[in-house]
């Protein structure tokens, strides 16, 4: 078997492979990142690089064909710059996943997997809206999974902290840098389940979380219980609606 047909990547099969992998399966999944500060410890496409991850194995479990990366998202705002960062209107990507599905349904594709990972109302609402004239539009972001039986910290929202930098630590941990990694909660988040994260102050250094209690194995269990819940919600039981 070649690299390709192991990968699943759509754009390393010719027209002809795509049609015939329709044939068989007209599922596609649709990888969408994000280009976005996560504090200094993490790379600004540590969003991207996690939603990839989840995408390749889901597509290798299933044989499912997955779509190249989108790498932008509709970026967290902050109080100061972030250089190198850059993002899209919460309009605009819904109107580039708009365009590529209604161009992947033309081919025959029936069902849409959208992947992210980045937890973001905006970014989220953006995808979770996006929707086709016929085929089935499935959106999961991974990081709002529950992972209480797992992690140390407060938990709740957070942005670069203990669940994604864990899983950069099992998955890329040549990219992480623990050592400029610092705990931050704003003040009066509280334990309120409705507190949602809607902007950075200068002092968050661009994340929200407890980074500092990251680790490698927390990161694999992390991901191996991601990766049981979108199989299970998602491949196994298509005919349930709900997100993991």
């Amino acid at each position: 078997m070649s690299q390709s047909s192991r990968s699943c990547l759509l754009t390393e099969l010719s027209w002809v492979d795509v049609a015939e992998h329709i044939a068989r399966d007209s599922r596609l999944i649709v990888p969408i990142g994000a280009c976005d500060q996560y504090g200094p410890h993490l790379p600004i496409g540590a969003g991207t690089l996690i939603a990839e991850a989840v995408s390749l194995e889901l597509a290798r479990d299933f044989g499912v064909l997955r779509a190249p990366t989108l790498p932008y998202g509709v970026n967290l705002p902050t109080e100061r710059s972030h250089p190198g960062t850059a993002g899209l209107h919460a309009k605009n990507l819904h109107r580039v996943l708009n365009d590529l599905l209604a161009s992947w349904e033309d081919d025959g594709f029936t069902e849409f997997i959208l992947i992210t990972a980045h937890r973001y109302d905006v970014h989220i609402e953006s995808i979770a809206t996006v929707s086709g004239t016929a085929a089935r539009v499935r959106a999961v972001e991974v990081l709002g999974i529950d992972f209480s039986h797992v992690v140390e910290g407060v938990g709740g929202r957070e942005h670069g902290g203990e669940v994604l930098t864990s899983l950069m630590l099992h998955l890329y941990p040549n990219r992480v840098d623990l050592a400029r990694a610092a705990d931050y909660r704003p003040a009066g988040e509280g334990e309120s389940r409705t507190w949602r994260l809607r902007r950075l102050p200068p002092e968050s250094h661009g994340l929200v979380g407890e980074p500092t209690l990251a680790t490698a194995e927390k990161g694999r269990l992390i991901f191996e219980h991601i990766l049981q819940r979108v199989r299970a919600r998602v491949f196994l039981a298509p005919e349930d609606d709900a997100e993991p």
